[in-house]
């Protein structure tokens, strides 16, 4: 079935803010991170029998579930995150959608779930956007955060896969990720949890990976740190990535090193960044690293960096790594963190302040 094959219907929402209360929200310094959203989400539906069908724009709201849906029982469901970003010119772009759409997709493959078409993907974002466009704050560093997320909706206690399953998409204004300046990071190492295991969930953007990282993510807390690192599963000594983001290590040399395994989410920021070290003549290493490598590197004077990426803080730079029994405390930069002049590269082109060399951007408003 081809996009056009899908007839969408709008039903605006009766009690959608006022351009003022809108307006109050979007400028409003406690604006943070998914706490306010637009006043419609998207809605379409999928069945065994009749495919994906009945897309809808509708008023943002609770979602009716029976006791016995599927996702409540046996958390079948996956999501995505990305933004829209205004530009100069008022126009609104999105920032490589389709990599998105394509991870859902696998996401949702692995989760026994039907892989929406990345044309209805896109289309979804378009159609939110026509009637809630208004709600893409215009300050610098402000965005649109896109939450598309598709779970198992048929009311069933057996366990298999789901015949009825509901892709929904919901936009959340979001305002500056660091409000104060950015700051470098202090990571907990965790070694008593781990994030996920070969042949399980780790590459899949779902739920439960996010909830095994929670009480670790609070153990870093208690510990002073405000993000949490994962080891592999199996032999306890190779970095995996953050609660939820991507690691990337600097060498003097030039290279950018990132961790690889099948337990790792693939980042779509984080390729972003590799392509823009590339540019700019850093060798690229993708594979599997030890946290007594990354110590050693700094020790010897090889490894100068150290930095977290996501759709959420784009890039923010490492300070140090706190463990049970060690500490990893980065050195300080001769000159500017090669992690702040990606950051800013990279939000260049989201915001459309220099050219979309790699053509990553797409208009969602026309």
């Amino acid at each position: 079935m081809a996009t056009q094959d899908l007839l969408w219907q709008v039903i605006p929402n009766p009690a959608a803010k006022t351009v003022k209360e809108r307006t109050a929200i979007l400028s409003s310094p406690e604006l943070g991170f998914g706490k306010s959203f637009t006043d419609h989400m998207v809605d379409i539906c999928w069945s065994e029998k009749g495919g994906w069908h009945r897309p809808r724009v509708q008023a943002y709201g609770p979602i009716s579930l029976d006791p016995a849906a599927a996702v409540l029982h046996y958390a079948q469901e996956v999501f995505e995150g990305l933004k829209a970003y205004r530009h100069a010119d008022g126009s609104i772009w999105t920032f490589r959608a389709t990599a998105n759409a394509a991870r859902m997709q696998r996401s949702a493959k692995r989760l026994a779930l039907p892989e929406l078409p990345v044309e209805y993907f896109l289309d979804s974002l378009k159609q939110l956007i026509a009637v809630d466009g208004g709600w893409v704050p215009t300050a610098d560093e402000t965005s649109l955060y896109f939450r598309p997320f598709m779970f198992a909706k048929e009311a069933f206690l057996g366990v298999r896969s789901a015949n009825k399953v509901n892709y929904y998409l919901i936009a959340s204004p979001a305002g500056a990720y660091f409000s104060g300046g950015i700051s470098p990071l202090s990571i907990w190492l965790s070694t008593t949890y781990t994030r996920a295991g070969h042949g399980g969930m780790g590459a899949a953007k779902t739920g439960g990976n996010y909830a095994a990282s929670l009480v670790a993510q609070q153990e870093a807390y208690e510990n002073g740190c405000q993000q949490v690192l994962f080891l592999d599963a199996q032999e306890g000594k190779y970095l995996e990535e953050l609660g939820g983001m991507n690691l990337v290590l600097v060498t003097k040399d030039k290279r950018l090193i990132t961790p690889d395994s099948d337990s790792i989410l693939e980042g779509i920021t984080l390729d972003s960044v590799l392509q823009l070290g590339r540019d700019r003549g850093y060798s690229i290493e993708q594979r599997r690293v030890s946290i007594d490598e990354w110590r050693e590197g700094v020790e010897s004077g090889e490894i100068v960096e150290a930095f977290a990426c996501g759709t959420a803080a784009v890039i923010v730079p490492i300070d140090q790594i706190k463990a049970a029994d060690f500490e990893i405390r980065m050195p300080e930069p001769e000159g500017e963190r090669v992690a702040l002049s990606l950051r800013q590269e990279l939000t260049d082109i989201q915001y459309g302040r220099v050219a979309d060399r790699h053509g990553w951007l797409q208009r969602l408003d026309a």
